[in-house]
């Protein structure tokens, strides 16, 4: 348990405050550890992390794993759950983690003088066995991991809004090399006329 509040002290000075996804991220990450066999917080960049939503649940996996976006080691693609796959790229075994279905309701038994439900769960989630708490499936990854990682450094510029790509996320279409935004999958479309990316 030491190490554990340790990681969530950790997590809520990130936050000013600690919340039942911090602890359920803390969690998380320190199962995919021990389920991966893999020393964590690591020291390297051996574990990839892909988050399923972000905010204060994928800090807390980042203080635990020590996967940061910024360290290009952790991915978030935001599919509004709490829900993590934690990759070994020296293995390529992938496990995907998320709470256990019944998770909010059990963390009751574990914090019965709790006030509230959010109370209940704050404290429940720290001392729940995690097989009470987690749910481990291995998976595999629908791309492979050299794209997902892909190669720090690489540049090329958009054929049509010259704009820089890095880390080989160009699109090749019909003899052309485009950013995501200019090939039809953008997040955004510009608003005024000329305008790159997109238009």
């Amino acid at each position: 348990m030491d190490k554990l509040q340790e990681l969530l002290t950790r997590s809520a000075a990130l936050h000013q405050h600690l919340c039942p996804r911090q602890v359920l991220g803390v969690r998380m990450g320190m199962w995919a550890g021990d389920l991966l066999g893999l020393a964590l917080p690591q020291v390297d960049k051996r574990l990839l992390t892909i988050v399923e939503t972000d905010g204060c649940f994928s800090d807390g996996i980042a203080v635990a794993t020590n996967c940061w976006v910024g360290r290009r080691t952790m991915r978030v693609e935001d599919y509004g759950k709490v829900a993590a796959t934690f990759v070994d790229t020296k293995t390529n075994t992938a496990m995907r983690i998320a709470p256990h279905p019944e998770s909010r309701h059990s963390a009751h038994n574990y914090a019965p003088d709790a006030a509230t439900h959010w109370e209940a769960m704050l404290q429940g989630y720290q001392s729940m066995p995690v097989s009470e708490l987690l749910v481990a499936h291995p998976i595999r990854l629908v791309q492979a991991l050299d794209d997902i990682i892909s190669h720090a450094g690489l540049r090329v510029n958009c054929d049509r809004c010259g704009e820089e790509i890095l880390n080989q996320r160009e699109v090749k279409r019909q003899g052309e090399t485009l950013c995501r935004s200019c090939a039809g999958q953008g997040y955004y479309l510009p608003l005024t006329i000329g305008a790159p990316c997109g238009a």
